[in-house]
């Protein structure tokens, strides 16, 4: 009796740091899920106000935000790397304020190096979509558009520094909070400028995207006020010696976040190009895909914010040099992100019709078409979704070890050699059409799935070679 009791104790005990991690993962991940969704807000709400203007405006704007966003993308993957520094030197020494100053300032100007050449390149938008052989009058307005919103790149830039800063020091809710503000912030100013209100002049496409960098602005400055005051963040007085070159920490944020900058792309075009090849095959199908992918692409928030938790909770524990607590956390946030996943799959395969009505009539004939091929689409997105979501935490997983050179080279593996020749070779050379590119998505996540699984898996090998001044032991 004795031996069982002292039996169910040392089971107790052994699974109570794993409870420890799945508490500390959920409190961590589910702000970051909330700023995810009002990220997205922030979208929506331009698209709406924007397709009051008509469908011409809407076009124009789409055209614009598409070119941003291709830019924006990349900063966001580049600028994403001071979240695992940070971590790794809160792992060092729990209490260290230099090091972690020293990357967010380094993560501006990265930011401040980012925006200006790309500012350049958007001050040409009219030029580059009349070289994609663009309709002239919707790249004019495209360019009016982007006149107003390119100046929003460098201040969200910010923004997301100050949040990967926050999120490191596990108090993500300002971020959340300041997500919020930037959500009802953009709404006003886009509605005001765009249509006149508030005896403003009616700006049309040129307000939309003004009222946007606005948004960004206050986001940004919401971001600064709250480490600049809250007395838990204050103490590192980010902004101090802010001209104060640091080309050791620049270079290593560089070397960290370009491949990250990269991956993140090479997932994001993928996704981009498949709209392309539906077009080739009608504009069902490309309705149809439209809404499957929003679907997807509003649960992905989920698996987005696990992995940024558990970026910092792994970089913790790399820091730390603590095998067990790198180990327990990234497969903590595994598992969580599949179980998730594992429901948001039962749904849209057992009750697509639920989802897809919440975009058209489906009572109206018109729609019956686009409906059951959205049926179609949403059947291999549930399939899919188990793959995004695990190539999505074991990523984060992994830059928590500060791994992103060879993750990078397996997204444009998987995503373009894999998911892109794919789609093609079943969607038009085994005419299954857009249900060939649906699968062909589906390939292209699982093998970088795979792949990135595996390398998770050797991760003891990759504390050494990552290094840092305390190496994670081999396992023997």
């Amino acid at each position: 009796m004795t031996t069982a009791v002292h039996t169910a104790g040392r089971e107790d005990a052994s699974l109570r740091p794993w409870a420890a991690e799945a508490r500390a993962t959920l409190a961590l991940s589910w702000p970051m899920i909330l700023t995810n969704l009002a990220q997205t807000a922030l979208n929506a709400t331009d698209v709406i106000l924007v397709g009051w203007m008509g469908g011409h405006a809407l076009a124009a704007a789409a055209l614009g935000t598409n070119l941003y966003f291709a830019l924006l993308i990349f900063g966001i993957g580049l600028t994403g790397a001071t979240a695992p520094m940070i971590a790794r030197e809160r792992g060092r020494n729990r209490h260290a304020v230099r090091e972690v100053r020293r990357t967010v300032r380094q993560g501006l100007w990265a930011s401040v190096a980012l925006a200006v050449p790309f500012w350049l390149v958007l001050w040409h938008t009219e030029a580059i979509l009349l070289a994609f052989r663009q309709e002239p009058r919707l790249a004019a307005d495209a360019g009016i558009y982007m006149r107003g919103l390119q100046w929003a790149l460098l201040p969200f830039l910010f923004y997301l520094v100050l949040r990967s800063f926050v999120a490191a020091l596990e108090r993500p809710m300002w971020s959340v909070a300041v997500g919020l503000m930037g959500v009802a912030v953009n709404a006003v100013a886009v509605w005001a400028l765009v249509f006149g209100h508030f005896g403003l002049p009616r700006m049309g496409l040129l307000g939309a995207g003004i009222g946007s960098t606005l948004a960004a602005t206050m986001m940004a400055l919401g971001m600064a006020l709250v480490v600049s005051v809250d007395r838990r963040f204050r103490r590192y007085r980010l902004f101090g010696r802010f001209w104060r070159a640091d080309w050791g920490r620049f270079r290593e944020l560089w070397r960290l976040g370009l491949p990250m900058a990269f991956a993140i792309c090479f997932e994001v075009t993928v996704f981009n190009a498949a709209v392309f090849l539906m077009g080739l095959i009608g504009a069902d199908s490309v309705a149809a895909h439209a809404i499957a992918i929003q679907i997807a692409s509003l649960t992905f928030m989920v698996p987005l914010g696990f992995s940024q938790a558990v970026t910092v909770r792994v970089g913790r524990a790399y820091g730390a040099g603590d095998r067990e607590a790198i180990r327990r956390a990234g497969w903590v946030a595994f598992a969580m992100t599949i179980a998730f996943m594992s429901v948001t799959c039962a749904v849209m395969i057992l009750a697509p019709g639920v989802l897809i009505g919440a975009f058209i009539d489906r009572a109206d004939p018109a729609n019956a078409e686009v409906f059951a091929l959205a049926v179609v689409f949403l059947g291999v997105a549930g399939i899919f979704q188990i793959f995004d979501g695990a190539q999505a935490v074991v990523a984060g997983m992994l830059r928590g070890l500060h791994d992103t050179r060879v993750p990078m080279i397996y997204a444009g593996l998987g995503f373009w050699g894999v998911g892109l020749s794919s789609s093609v070779a079943f969607g038009f050379g085994l005419g299954l059409e857009g249900l060939g590119i649906w699968i062909g998505l589906a390939c292209g996540l699982g093998v970088v799935a795979a792949l990135l699984i595996a390398r998770w898996l050797r991760r003891d090998r990759l504390g050494l070679e990552r290094g840092g001044h305390r190496a994670v032991a081999p396992a023997h």
